[in-house]
């Protein structure tokens, strides 16, 4: 849309939603079919969660979609997700919305894919000794200091976001894989156990995560 920065108005940031969304699904559309799995989209706002009926609506939906080996895309429904709106309907970002997805499909590793190769000690674009920090067993106050502020300009997320996901799998005793997702086919490395990005867990002696069943992927 030629934009040079994000736009302040709701109503401009919800038509950029609906133009964005269904450029996406045309490109996973794309990807998908060179391997001959079907997909399908998953558009959701936090309320949905919230209401018994809604939330085993949509859990059907998602038993039924992986039942029948069907990839669901989810993504927050921003056309109509607000803070305006009487009640919460909005998860914030797209890693928080990823840890609520994979607690109710009962993942068991979450993996988020970024910019980044995984958690620092300090900001890597900035200080070029930055460590890579392999595993992450407990998320406090300090964490969130080392994970710095936002993402860019036109995001809404960061590493603080990122932490706030792992934070949600840790307490449910899930596991998250923080790497980066310049070259997708990382997810191979990443469920054949190579030492890869950071790996949250609440497991001290868990050096690869355990992942008996489907990983939720959030790129």
């Amino acid at each position: 849309m030629h934009l040079k920065k994000r736009p302040s108005e709701i109503g401009a940031q919800q038509a950029l939603a609906a133009i964005g969304q269904s450029e996406l699904m045309t490109l996973f559309t794309q990807r998908f079919n060179h391997y001959l799995t079907d997909i399908a989209q998953v558009l959701l706002t936090h309320d949905i969660f919230d209401y018994p009926k809604s939330n085993k609506y949509v859990m059907d939906t998602f038993n039924c979609l992986l039942k029948d080996n069907v990839i669901p895309i989810v993504n927050e429904n921003d056309t109509v997700a607000t803070d305006e709106l009487d009640h919460k309907t909005t998860f914030g970002d797209n890693d928080q919305l990823s840890a609520i997805v994979a607690s109710h499909v009962n993942a068991d590793l979450l993996i988020v894919l970024s910019d980044i190769d995984g958690f620092y000690d300090q900001n890597p674009k900035k200080f070029a000794n930055a460590s890579l920090i392999p595993t992450v067993n407990i998320i406090n106050e300090e964490t969130f200091t080392v994970a710095g502020g936002s993402g860019s300009r036109f995001g809404t997320g960061g590493m603080q976001t990122k932490l706030l996901a792992a934070k949600r799998m840790l307490a449910e005793n899930r596991q998250m894989i923080l790497a980066n997702g310049r070259d997708p086919r990382i997810i191979l490395d990443i469920l054949a156990g190579k030492k890869i990005g950071t790996l949250f867990t609440k497991n001290r002696s868990e050096n690869q995560p355990q992942s008996e069943t489907s990983p939720t992927i959030n790129h």
